[in-house]
């Protein structure tokens, strides 16, 4: 990882790219902003796998399940202060995963259906307010909230074009969706 930029100088996406990838450090990028986000607990990062593994065996060729990796919201043009997310798991168009390898950066919200972030105890009002709000303004088509605290729960939100972010309630136990595919996720198997 290079040099952390000077305080109070707001970041674009290629000065976020620039800065390339440190394991002592877990960041984000907030209307050009760097933020420093603690690592999440091994339980949590347990969750997050076995949600990845459970994604994987039911989802179509034409989408992946990607854990921890930064997408660029592209809420700002490329010379502007850009929002860069590291959600805990994403459901992924295969095409951008092919256009990222090929052209290098980092993934793009336009080819993301689903982001999945994981609660933990300092998140819970940035995974429920500010990232929900961030998601919906990139116009991720689903955004799930996986609170594993017992009993295990799902939030799923999906994107409508008149009044943003819905929802039908949490699921517990099993939660079903036919959107971005047919899926099942055995939530009480996550703890």
């Amino acid at each position: 990882m290079t040099a952390l930029p000077e305080p109070g100088r707001l970041l674009t996406i290629a000065d976020y790219v620039s800065l390339g990838e440190d394991d002592r450090y877990r960041l984000e990028l907030e209307e050009g902003k760097l933020l420093m986000v603690p690592s999440p607990e091994p339980e949590h990062n347990l969750v997050g796998s076995e949600l990845v593994f459970q994604l994987r065996a039911q989802l179509p060729r034409e989408l992946v399940a990607v854990p921890d990796v930064d997408v660029d919201l592209q809420l700002a043009p490329a010379d502007g202060p850009a929002t860069v997310r590291r959600p805990d798991v994403m459901i992924v168009q295969r095409a951008e995963m092919e256009r990222r390898k090929a052209e290098g950066g980092i993934l793009r919200a336009s080819g993301v259906v689903v982001i999945v972030e994981i609660v933990s105890p300092g998140t819970r009002r940035t995974d429920y307010r500010t990232k929900r709000g961030d998601y919906e303004d990139a116009g991720i088509p689903q955004y799930w909230i996986l609170d594993p605290n017992p009993p295990v729960s799902l939030l799923a939100l999906r994107l409508t074009s008149e009044l943003g972010y819905v929802d039908n309630g949490e699921a517990s136990g099993t939660f079903t969706t036919n959107s971005p595919c047919p899926l099942t996720i055995r939530l009480d198997e996550l703890d």
